[in-house]
């Protein structure tokens, strides 16, 4: 499970989610920083990894293009960067599942 951060979402996520989420990247880390949604898409789809963000644009690309790539879509409101990393560290399971399921696009995670 290869993560795509973008860039509404902090790079220290990158530390916090090391252990259940290796081989993670930030858009920032690789260049996209400011990039259009297109480039990020392509990068994440070309580099098999799936987009983690707090954009809606993301999930609607997706009902347009389908997917690769996958995208995670935190729709909590307004929380922490710890509060997304704990997100994410106790949906792993459901993440892990996910991913699995070639039929499936998006996730949205909240709790």
């Amino acid at each position: 499970m290869r993560l795509l951060l973008d860039e509404n979402l902090s790079f220290r996520l990158l530390e916090l989610l090391k252990s259940s989420y290796p081989s993670s990247t930030h858009v920032n880390s690789v260049g996209l920083e400011k990039a259009s949604d297109e480039r990020i898409w392509e990068y994440a789809r070309k580099n098999n990894l799936a987009i983690v963000t707090k954009d809606a644009d993301f999930m609607e690309r997706t009902v347009l293009f389908g997917h690769p790539p996958k995208i995670i879509w935190i729709t909590k409101g307004n929380c922490s960067t710890l509060e997304i990393a704990e997100l994410m560290k106790r949906n792993v399971s459901i993440v892990q599942t996910f991913f699995q399921n070639e039929s499936l696009s998006v996730i949205a995670l909240y709790k």
